[in-house]
């Protein structure tokens, strides 16, 4: 009987049940039929470096979310164009998007270092991310792409990537005034606060980094992670880390997209891009954690590197010198001071209530791991 109260008739029932395979047969077709939109993606890293997996993994969140509508193919730095030249390439439609750090677009504009890879005003990355959602962040980084410099970009910012050691050396330094004439490679803002220290900054990319350590032609630098590091050669070129810096003390990762591409996805697809950068963040965190760990006891442990605290004074040292070129650039640039005074009045809320509520790991670990 149906819903009606209806007798229903053999033949009608047949021709229901002929109706439901037909319609089960001929549903998928309809899937398969929707357009598949192919992206070609290229990042600013090695292809073993871990940050390009973490690229593979965001391309992947991409393709899986959307249900396979979206095939977002990653291509490893130097692919199509240079690492430098991702940012133009995507502009101009070269590329459909990229991978990579905002820093590496600093040339473009100075406010375009405090997007996630900037000297420390407070935040870590995962409290420069709140700020970017919660504070104003992405109203700012939005105003600078494409009110500012006029960019055909759409851009997210993701995955908390953790403090970044001080770097390599090829010998010890107990306080500020040995870094004093060191030649030393780092990125983005960095280069100004050391170069302020007294250092001598020198921009160098991946393996290049390694080569020059080992040839002497610099004598400390900073790549980013224990495993990247690790993968990179950095142990084969110097056996002294020193862990802890504020150089960089909120970096995260950026995807770019062309945004006449982008505007042209319809807005279930535009959203995939803001869910699949949500996600790839909490993989990038739990990874991380994983693998960092992992590479440092494997450096400590059986490749003979010796890792160290950076003593206090350096990073005072690093503050105070970050200040100064802080309040020079906000002089010089309004955009840049009003990113900064947003990220400041944000910090001095939201973390002094970190500081008050969160308990430190110290006590807990040294009670449960410590020498009895």
């Amino acid at each position: 009987m149906d819903k009606l109260g209806k007798q229903s008739q053999p033949g009608s029932r047949r021709r229901f049940l002929a109706g439901s395979a037909t319609g089960a047969l001929t549903f998928p077709a309809v899937v398969r039929a929707q357009e598949t939109i192919n992206l070609r993606f290229q990042s600013t890293w090695p292809t073993k470096d871990l940050f390009h997996e973490f690229a593979l993994d965001f391309a992947k969140k991409v393709t899986e979310i959307s249900a396979g509508r979206v095939r977002l193919q990653m291509l490893p730095s130097g692919s199509i164009v240079k690492p430098l030249d991702v940012l133009e390439a995507v502009h101009r439609g070269q590329i459909d998007g990229g991978h990579g750090v905002c820093t590496y677009w600093v040339a473009r504009h100075p406010a375009y270092g405090l997007f996630g890879s900037s000297p420390a005003v407070g935040l870590d990355s995962h409290t420069f991310l709140a700020w970017m959602e919660h504070g104003g962040g992405r109203r700012l980084y939005d105003e600078l792409v494409h009110t500012t410099l006029r960019l055909n970009v759409q851009g997210f910012l993701y995955g908390p990537m953790g403090i970044q050691p001080l770097g390599w050396f090829k010998r010890r330094v107990a306080k500020a005034e040995d870094l004093r004439g060191l030649r030393f490679r780092t990125a983005g803002l960095a280069i100004d606060m050391i170069r302020e220290m007294g250092m001598v900054p020198t921009r160098l990319w991946g393996q290049e980094i390694v080569d020059a350590l080992e040839r002497g032609q610099i004598d400390a630098a900073e790549y980013t992670n224990p495993t990247s590091d690790r993968a990179l050669g950095f142990p084969n070129a110097a056996k002294l880390c020193y862990l802890r810096s504020y150089h960089q003390g909120s970096e995260v990762f950026e995807v770019i997209i062309n945004k006449r591409k982008f505007d042209s996805l319809p807005e279930d697809l535009q959203r995939v891009f803001r869910y699949a950068a949500q996600a790839a963040s909490s993989e990038v965190h739990w990874k991380t954690i994983d693998r960092y760990a992992t590479d440092y006891q494997e450096m400590k442990s059986r490749m003979g590197v010796s890792f160290e605290l950076t003593p206090d004074n350096i990073l005072k040292a690093q503050l105070e010198a970050w200040r100064r070129v802080a309040q020079q650039r906000s002089s010089e640039n309004r955009l840049f001071a009003r990113v900064l005074e947003s990220q400041q009045m944000f910090a001095r809320r939201v973390v002094a209530y970190q500081l008050e509520s969160t308990v430190s790991q110290q006590m807990a670990y040294d009670f449960w791991y410590g020498k009895k």
